[in-house]
């Protein structure tokens, strides 16, 4: 049976999208929630528990009360103030800085040997308020990031050439948000750089107008809210995390994905913030940090982007 996966909570919000990963995929043996709408939370829980027949998980728990997530080893943080229309992450930021002050401190009372993975936004702030909140390492606490960012670059890039978008290949780093950075010396189609034949790629000057597949990057999030009140499916990504975490040792595929770090000292950041960069997993959180070759202007962008941030954390009262 699964030996690095005895107990997962989540503390939810929108806890069926966030969940289900977590239950096709076999990654833990007792699922938690947590939650302060106690009737939503029950109603959740018998829900997925009626339809446990068809799943992996063998227990199912719910409770307003944190004792519940007790000796927990990954604590998936997805609570907090939703994103309305029209309002940047970064405008999130004080409501759910609030929302954590009391989150964190009650994870850390039942299971304070955790991984910590935020998934609230602003998610890059929230993972510095977690650990310093929490008082864990920096390894222990990690942020989904641009992982969703990536896997949406890669998909606009799959449409634009025609082509499936697991053949492409390209980062989006730094802010989960509009200074987002897309790494364009990086983007290519089976080892072939993009950028070596159209050297212009990603500037104001590219014919092929890549610049726009950013742009959608970026966008993407507020036009699903716009058109339906939040975003949920493409976030199921964030089960990919939890299956590198509790299945280090199984070499199916890279444990790299573009995840909410601790950044200072990297490429340039003297700020102490939080950025998303690629990351390899383990067991322990996150074991290492890709560090990645980006060019002057990429490298720019990456400190405007931690200076974004941090011109918000600075004014935080934890």
């Amino acid at each position: 049976k699964n030996v690095w996966n005895e107990n997962l909570v989540i503390p939810v919000s929108f806890l069926n999208y966030h969940s289900m990963h977590v239950f096709v995929q076999d990654l833990t043996d007792e699922l938690a929630l947590v939650d302060v709408i106690e009737d939503k939370l029950k109603g959740e829980a018998m829900d997925l528990q009626h339809g446990s027949l068809f799943l992996k998980t063998h227990k199912i728990v719910a409770d307003k009360d944190y004792s519940v997530t007790a000796n927990s080893k990954v604590v998936v943080v997805t609570a907090g103030a939703r994103q309305q229309e029209g309002e940047s992450r970064l405008n999130l930021v004080q409501r759910n800085v609030n929302i954590f002050k009391f989150i964190i401190p009650n994870i850390m009372k039942y299971s304070p040997n955790c991984i910590l993975l935020v998934v609230s936004n602003p998610v890059d702030i929230l993972t510095y308020v977690a650990w310093k909140l929490s008082g864990l390492p920096r390894n222990r606490v990690i942020g989904s990031g641009t992982n969703l960012d990536s896997a949406r670059f890669r998909y606009l890039m799959g449409e634009k050439l025609g082509i499936h978008p697991s053949s492409c290949h390209g980062w989006v780093i730094g802010e989960h948000g509009d200074s987002s950075v897309p790494v364009w010396s990086g983007v290519n189609v089976a080892g072939v750089s993009l950028q070596g034949l159209n050297p212009d790629m990603g500037t104001d000057k590219d014919k092929e107008d890549w610049k726009s597949v950013h742009k959608m990057v970026v966008d993407s999030a507020y036009e699903v809210i716009k058109l339906k009140g939040y975003t949920s499916w493409a976030i199921l990504g964030q089960g990919e995390v939890l299956l590198f975490i509790s299945f280090w040792n199984r070499a199916t595929k890279d444990n790299y994905l573009t995840l909410v770090a601790y950044s200072q000292g990297m490429h340039g950041v003297n700020e102490e913030v939080f950025l998303s960069v690629p990351c390899i997993l383990g067991n322990s959180g996150l074991t290492d940090v890709v560090h990645m070759t980006l060019k002057p202007e990429e490298e720019k962008q990456l400190v405007k982007s931690a200076e974004t941030l941090w011109g918000v954390q600075k004014e935080l009262t934890l």
